[in-house]
């Protein structure tokens, strides 16, 4: 009885734990393809804002650049807009993680890396809250420390082509 008993136990966190990783890649599904980031907020925030968006560049050459997500390796770039902005494509790795199965919150996070860079060795990183995600819409948030207080970086994308 008792060992009926500890395999019902192993099945049901068996069971739990593939449940999660197949939100996560469902998730990770929908991310891919090419997706433009169309506009950039700060919620709870009055006056002019002009941030550094992942150490790269200031949010207004973040405005109507393009993304490319590959979900099969958790790959993908971006090509940011703006005479005075960076040329070319940075590359990044990413990946989505389920924050609470109940809501369905979910954490995205986002490392640049350099060509022939192995991203396991890279130590900064950013951690997004994913705030939606459709086929066709995505919203990203990141929660900044400003004045002391928690400033929210609000980033909404609309999917342009499935790869």
């Amino acid at each position: 009885m008792m060992k009926k008993i500890m395999m019902l136990c192993c099945t049901v966190v068996f069971l739990i734990s593939c449940g999660t990783t197949k939100i996560e890649r469902q998730a990770e599904r929908t991310f891919k393809g090419n997706w433009t980031l169309n506009t950039i907020t700060y919620p709870n925030s009055s006056g002019f804002v002009d941030v550094m968006l992942f150490d790269h560049a200031k949010a207004n050459c973040f405005r109507n650049s393009s993304w490319a997500f590959i979900s099969n390796n958790n790959q993908g770039n971006y090509s940011l807009n703006g005479a005075d902005c960076p040329s070319g494509t940075q590359d990044f790795t990413w990946a989505v993680q389920e924050v609470d199965p109940e809501s369905g919150l979910y954490d995205f996070t986002l490392k640049r890396v350099s060509e022939d860079e192995n991203a396991r060795k890279i130590k900064q990183g950013y951690r997004l809250s994913l705030k939606s995600l459709s086929e066709n819409n995505m919203v990203w948030e990141q929660t900044v420390s400003f004045e002391g207080k928690p400033f929210i970086i609000r980033m909404s994308f609309s999917k342009s082509a499935n790869l």
